[in-house]
């Protein structure tokens, strides 16, 4: 007996429940078919029909086609068995029915099917291969394919999101049997991690019929629950010819490493794009833990060791346990920041974190739910966030030098760190040392800069007899700001505010030679226009000098200037004289409560180049009047901002009598914060007028004799002020000067005595000449006046005003008992 289905060689079987072969070419079967004929006594029907054989392979009919298709007759081939009957290619390899038992029937081209002979027996009938036949075949075979051999993962899901179907590689991904799913929901099967997105992405595509492509969806396996997976999914509708939707097609693909390998570069191009982009430790730190939470990490901290911070050479490995950590900055994925966290006082660290200090490299640290919190070391306990399963410690090293931790953390419902995680962090960790480093540079610089300049600045000024101040000074990047108020002679007070370009240590020091500039040409009684000029002169030599640096100095590029406001104010005549270079004007603020700017002409900056003239403004201060001095960045950048600062500091001081450290803590409640590289100052001066009964003036005859009688009232106005002590030396003095001025001088010639912080001998006429200090010798019988004042007083001088000069001593004035 023939099997029910045999198979000749490269036979595959059909859906239909027939098998199929090699295809006939289309022309040539349908030319034999135009010529079918039919023989034996069995039928054939009008098809593609080409032979009929019994249960026992005997052929029992036979057309025309197959006439024309084997080159053989009908009585060649009625009554032969089949295997004879077919030649060449069109034979079965087998020899006869039992060598072929087992495998599918079938010949090149051809369809074999059963079939009820006439007389009611069983058979087969062979017939041409169609065309749809073969394409019902083919796609069979790749849905066989698709479903036992693709590394795609399919499913089939019905209209109510059930499991159809689940093919090999889908069952492999998610770790179980097929069978497990089918007929269970999708959401039931799988642990989405975001089941609400996917779920209504499905039944978008199902309402819709837009397929889905390429949607990252994560799951936690039921072989892995506790790592997430990440599946590239792509979901398609299924309908049939008539539109009616029969369910959905699901194709995924494990992408876990893509991503996660993904994800790591991200960060790592995230840290090199946002970290570092200030030279401030600690904003260097928190762009750190900002970029890792929640992209790498729950939670992130970075803790520096003690002298880092300090801006110290950081300490070579191993660090002992007894060097302290300064934690930095802390952030965790619920955007809770521990406000006691960054900027604390030193603590230890346990052992993970003193191992990774030791020997450079990171550390994967696991913890178990029944680890107790209690036996951390001493304030660590606050330091591990109580939820965390796994940390990566990794230190924050460069050249051989140790600049703290990094502490990563991940919370339970998050995947554990693994061992390629700690690439990453020591990656992350090496860059990050960079920055800290640069930082930490920078942090040394602009301490010392801060420290040369708070240096070169007015410690305590000394309090003074005709005017009370106050001042605010904020430095934001270590400028060249400064400000200054010191004693002149006559009881004159001199004050200035100023800006040299540029920040950091040379600036500073810049600053500094300017401020020493402005004492050294105040002693000499310069007018302040003719001492703006003058220190315009040094700033270009200054910035000359610059010139005459290496090429690769960098401060040789930087051009230097100055804005500067120089002013003298004189009690006795209540009056006040200011230039100004640059910077804003001064903001005047009177007894009665009106305000104003002071006009005051606007040279351009000294070193600027222009070399245009400066202009003095005097002005008249009644007693009591404030004087309010600034930067430009205590009011604002630009021209309107300037304005709009003047005009609240003039809102400010309206209240004139208030105290002066009030209108200053108001003042500055208002200022705008400072940009890098200005410093805000703000001076505050309140003018006043001498005790006039600690002021004695006489004028003078041009006659020798009035020598003595100044020296009778010198003596008795001495008597009257309690300085007996001083009657011989004073007396001296006033003997010398009258002499020269009654001598020299020119009418009219006046001496005036003050008692303020000094003792005050002043001889003024109208002479234009100045005398000068000689060494007499010893057979000389003149010329040691000035020479014997110098000897007695603290210091003496000559200043010119408009017609006359004033020659004047100062001496001390003793301690009181």
């Amino acid at each position: 007996m023939l099997p029910r289905r045999r198979a000749v060689p490269h036979a595959a079987r059909h859906p239909g429940g027939g098998v199929t072969g090699h295809r006939l070419p289309a022309c040539r079967a349908d030319a034999r078919r135009r010529e079918g004929t039919h023989g034996g006594d069995q039928p054939m029907a009008p098809d593609d029909e080409l032979l009929k054989i019994d249960a026992a392979g005997v052929v029992v009919a036979w057309s025309q086609e197959a006439k024309s298709l084997f080159d053989r007759g009908a009585s060649e081939a009625l009554g032969r068995p089949v295997l004879e009957v077919l030649p060449g290619p069109w034979a079965p390899a087998g020899s006869g029915p039992d060598s072929r038992s087992g495998s599918p029937g079938a010949v090149p081209g051809l369809v074999m099917r059963p079939v009820t002979l006439s007389d009611g027996g069983s058979g087969w009938v062979f017939s041409l291969l169609r065309s749809e036949e073969s394409g019902d075949a083919r796609e069979q075979a790749l849905l066989k394919a698709l479903f036992t051999q693709s590394p795609i993962g399919m499913q089939v899901l019905d209209p109510d999101l059930r499991v159809l179907r689940v093919n090999t590689a889908a069952s492999g991904m998610a770790g179980f049997d097929h069978t497990y799913t089918l007929g269970h929901r999708l959401s039931d099967v799988f642990r989405l991690s975001v089941p609400e997105k996917t779920m209504a992405m499905v039944r978008h595509v199902l309402a819709t019929g837009e397929p889905a492509l390429d949607r990252l969806v994560r799951v936690r396996p039921p072989n892995d629950p506790d790592h997430e997976h990440v599946y590239s999914v792509s979901v398609f509708r299924l309908q049939d010819a008539d539109g009616r939707v029969l369910g959905l097609s699901a194709a995924e693909v494990d992408v876990t490493v893509r991503e996660r390998a993904l994800a790591r570069a991200r960060v790592l191009n995230d840290v090199r794009q946002h970290v570092g982009t200030s030279l401030a430790l600690d904003a260097t730190c928190t762009e750190l833990v900002d970029v890792l939470v929640p992209a790498f990490a729950d939670v992130a901290m970075v803790d520096l060791l003690d002298p880092v911070v300090r801006g110290d050479d950081p300490p070579s490995a191993p660090v002992g346990p007894d060097v302290p950590l300064r934690r930095m900055s802390l952030a965790s994925a619920d955007r809770q920041r521990n406000p006691a966290g960054a900027g604390t006082a030193p603590f230890r660290f346990p052992a993970a974190w003193l191992q990774s200090l030791t020997d450079l490299r990171p550390h994967l640290i696991m913890y178990h739910p029944d680890d107790d919190p209690a036996t951390d070391p001493p304030g660590w306990t606050a330091t591990r966030p109580p939820t965390s399963h796994s940390a990566i410690v990794a230190p924050l090293t460069l050249r051989g030098g140790v600049y703290g931790t990094l502490s990563l953390y991940r919370a339970p419902d998050r995947d554990e760190f693994v061992d390629e995680d700690l690439d990453l962090a020591l990656e992350v960790a090496s860059r990050t040392s960079l920055h800290i480093d640069n930082a930490r540079r920078y942090t040394r610089e602009h301490t010392i800069a801060l420290t040369l300049q708070r240096r070169l600045l007015p410690q305590h000024p000394e309090p003074l007899a005709a005017v009370e101040s106050t001042h605010f000074h904020q430095s934001a990047d270590a400028g060249g700001s400064w400000f200054d108020l010191f004693p002149l002679s006559g009881a004159r007070t001199a004050f200035t505010v100023g800006r040299v370009s540029g920040t950091g240590i040379q600036a500073a020091m810049a600053m500094g030679q300017l401020r020493t500039a402005i004492h050294t040409l105040a002693a000499l009684d310069l007018e302040p226009d003719e001492l703006l000029a003058r220190l315009d002169d040094t700033v270009v030599r200054l910035a000359h000098e610059r010139t005459a640096l290496p090429p690769d100095d960098p401060l040789r590029s930087q051009r230097l200037t100055a804005d500067c406001l120089y002013g003298v104010y004189e009690p006795l005549g209540k009056s006040c004289a200011i230039a100004l270079a640059g910077g804003p004007q001064p903001v005047i603020a009177y007894p009665d409560g009106t305000t104003e700017t002071a006009d005051v002409p606007i040279a351009p900056p000294l070193g600027g180049g222009e070399e245009a003239p400066f202009a003095i403004t005097r002005l008249d201060l009644p007693e009591g009047s404030i004087i309010a001095l600034c930067t430009g960045a205590f009011l604002s950048m630009g021209e309107a901002g300037r304005k709009a600062g003047q005009d609240r500091l003039r809102q400010i001081l309206a209240d004139s009598g208030r105290p002066l450290g009030d209108l200053r803590d108001e003042a500055v409640r208002t200022v705008p914060a400072s940009s890098p590289g200005t410093d805000a100052v703000l001076l505050l001066v309140r003018t006043h007028t001498l005790d006039p009964s600690h002021v004695a003036t006489w004028e003078l005859q041009a006659d020798p004799a009035a020598v003595a009688t100044v020296r009778a009232r010198t003596r008795r106005q001495l008597a009257e002020w309690n300085l007996d002590e001083l009657s011989l030396t004073t007396e001296l003095i006033v003997s010398e000067l009258a002499t020269n001025a009654v001598r020299y001088g020119t009418l009219p010639i006046t001496l005036r005595l003050i008692k303020g912080r000094t003792l005050t001998v002043e001889v003024s006429d109208s002479s234009p000449v100045s005398p000068h200090l000689r060494h007499a010798h010893t057979s000389d019988e003149g010329g040691r006046g000035l020479f014997i004042c110098a000897e007695l007083a603290q210091s003496w001088g000559v200043r010119f005003s408009d017609g006359s000069k004033t020659i004047w001593t100062e001496q001390e004035l003793p301690q009181p008992a």
